[in-house]
């Protein structure tokens, strides 16, 4: 298929939808359609993010994948730019998956690194170099390196990184949480004055607005299923350089980046989902394994922000 949206530069506001279930988890695809094109008609968004954590990728069969990929990209295809996931533990599995998206309409990749590399790939850099080359050999999208925090073992070394940029032009764009300020102003200082700049898109949620005021490019969230709105705010509030406003708007996004980026974070996109419940745009919030369903307690949690955020009548 030909790309839709070529020489696509990831930049700007860009939602990670979720993935809607029946009672019985299979995929509700009419309550996918309808997310995505609600995500969709949000004004100033720039992309959205599909086939990634947030949508449960670990839980979903290949088949299922490009299932979903075809409903999203008949949907919303035509309008705006899909990055879709590359979630594989080898660069075999890696470059099928890139292929396949590729072939279904996606406008670039978000490459997860593989768990392997918790166990030391940052002191072997010809690990994360010859994975990306692997999938760039496979498609011409560009490609977003997920740069996790350095406790996780699976951050790859700033140095790598260039050497990334340099070896592997595909390469447009990090996806930014390294969940340490030093280390997201390094990154944006470095990589956005490179001669060919690449691109820190933040995913620091739960401090969005510091993460923005130091000059990242873009914001990549999965928050941004449930208040793409206020994040397409506060991004244009920051780019004018407008700190009242921008002031304002976090104190709205403050109460729900709170509820859902708390301990346990792995539960942060059910939280999202039971968030979208609650305001009619989803008709459940079941999950797949490895994901379990939120307590009776945590929902109450979600609700109460909410009502704190305004978005719910207390």
């Amino acid at each position: 298929m030909t790309a839709k949206f070529p020489n696509y530069m990831p930049a700007g506001v860009i939602p990670a939808a979720l993935m809607p279930f029946n009672e019985d988890l299979s995929i509700d695809e009419q309550a996918l359609r309808s997310h995505i094109r609600d995500l969709a008609s949000v004004r100033g968004i720039s992309a959205l993010c599909v086939n990634g954590v947030s949508q449960e990728i670990p839980g979903l069969t290949m088949d299922e994948q490009r299932r979903a990929l075809d409903i999203m990209a008949d949907e919303v295809g035509d309008r705006v730019p899909l990055m879709h996931g590359v979630y594989a533990h080898g660069p075999l599995d890696a470059a099928r998956i890139a292929r396949q998206a590729e072939a279904g309409g996606a406008s670039c990749l978000l490459v997860f690194p593989p768990a392997v590399f918790a166990r030391g790939a940052a002191m072997l850099p010809e690990m994360a170099l010859g994975h990306y080359r692997s999938i760039a050999e496979a498609t011409d999208l560009p490609l977003i390196v997920f740069q996790y925090e350095t406790s996780t073992g699976m951050a790859i070394p700033l140095d790598t990184l260039l050497k990334l940029s340099e070896e592997v032009p595909s390469v447009k764009a990090i996806k930014d949480r390294s969940n340490n300020p030093i280390e997201h102003e390094r990154n944006i200082r470095t990589l956005q004055n490179l001669p060919r700049p690449v691109n820190v898109l933040t995913t620091h949620s739960a401090w969005l607005m510091p993460s923005l005021v130091l000059g990242c490019n873009g914001i990549l969230s999965g928050s941004g299923s449930v208040h793409a709105d206020l994040h397409v705010a506060l991004w244009e509030a920051v780019q004018a350089n407008d700190l009242a406003t921008a002031r304002a708007i976090n104190d709205k996004i403050y109460p729900m980046s709170s509820c859902f980026y708390s301990a346990p974070t792995l539960d942060m996109h059910t939280r999202m989902k039971e968030a979208l419940v609650m305001l009619g745009r989803l008709p459940s919030g079941r999950v797949r394994l490895p994901w379990v369903d939120l307590s009776d307690t945590e929902r109450a949690r979600v609700r109460a922000a909410l009502v704190q955020a305004g978005k719910l009548a207390a």
